[in-house]
């Protein structure tokens, strides 16, 4: 089966270091194209090219293409937003009647299409990392409480998600079981806010996001879900991955070479999360949106005042470096 592929690049708008979730403007843009792609709109498709994306592709030039690629493909099933391949410029694995293609769609700044690409797609091979092979230590130097943590859905609901099936949520509570003092309306309230993170081993910072702020507690932030976020690549290409830092408290920069223990950054409550925590798993890609988590587990800690070996805790365990 031929493909067509067409495909123009004009502008870059979107800093891709925080663009790895779909946003509005993508995925309204791409639902409008299928759904006029598939009822053979093609006039309406051409309204929504950019005036350099007509000039490129004229009027009649536009339409032998589209109604070839519905001849040899079909209607769209099914599309999946994957990445952004570059900036603006949106990737998704999108299932013809006949065929299953990449698709690649780029938004201009007045929602209009001004790149459009359609190639096989082809399936990436990951690598495969099952547990961690460097030696850890916690990502926190105080005793703190396993929210979310283990491999059961009772123990962990991470484990729905393919990327941070492995992952814990991190609290510090008081002797009553408490994460908060006072009515816990304020970060501050928290006793994990403001909490030194640590580097649980040697590495590579591969990104760094420091911009998002803080929610109050019980409302989230769904736009960027990770919300300040650092991830460490180690020797044995560990993907490390930290979530929910306060705003603009990241010591670390991106191509900064760490060592086991440096400071990170502090604890906040940036992103989709309802209170100041730790979000931190392991994945074998950098890439969240394509990663497989990997189970963690800590070289040395104190369980519940125990010192175990080889531990990957679990939900309700009180957990601190030796």
């Amino acid at each position: 089966m031929k493909i067509y592929i067409l495909f123009i690049l004009t502008f870059l708008l979107v800093n891709i270091a925080v663009a790895q979730n779909e946003t509005t403007i993508s995925k309204t843009v791409a639902n409008e194209f299928q759904e006029k792609y598939n009822a053979k709109d093609y006039e309406g498709v051409f309204t929504m090219f950019a005036k350099e994306m007509k000039d490129f592709m004229p009027h009649d030039k536009a339409l032998a293409f589209l109604n070839g690629l519905h001849t040899e493909a079909g209607n769209i099933k099914e599309r999946i937003f994957m990445k952004y391949h570059q900036a603006n410029v949106a990737l998704y694995k999108t299932t013809f009647e006949r065929v299953v293609v990449a698709l690649f769609i780029s938004v201009d700044a007045n929602s209009k299409i001004n790149g459009l690409m359609v190639k096989p797609y082809v399936t990436e091979k990951l690598p495969e990392l099952k547990r961690n092979i460097s030696k850890l230590i916690l990502p926190f130097n105080e005793e703190w409480t396993v929210f979310w943590g283990g491999d059961t859905k009772e123990q962990n609901y991470h484990v729905a998600y393919k990327s941070q099936k492995n992952a814990f949520d991190m609290i510090i509570t008081n002797a009553a079981g408490k994460s908060h003092k006072n009515d816990g309306k304020n970060n501050e309230d928290y006793y994990a806010f403001g909490k030194d993170l640590i580097a649980p081993a040697s590495g590579e910072v591969v990104l760094v996001v420091d911009g998002v702020k803080d929610n109050k507690p019980g409302v989230t932030n769904p736009n960027y879900v990770p919300g300040n976020t650092v991830i460490i690549k180690t020797s044995n290409n560990e993907y490390l991955f930290f979530a929910h830092f306060k705003q603009h408290s990241i010591k670390v920069k991106q191509g900064q070479k760490i060592q086991q223990g440096d400071l990170l950054g502090l604890c906040g409550n940036s992103g989709n999360t309802t209170e100041p925590h730790l979000h931190f798993h392991i994945q074998n890609v950098e890439d969240m949106n394509i990663a497989t988590g990997a189970k963690a587990y800590f070289e040395e800690i104190l369980v519940n005042g125990e010192l175990i070996k080889e531990h990957s805790p679990v939900k309700f365990e009180k957990v601190k470096n030796k």
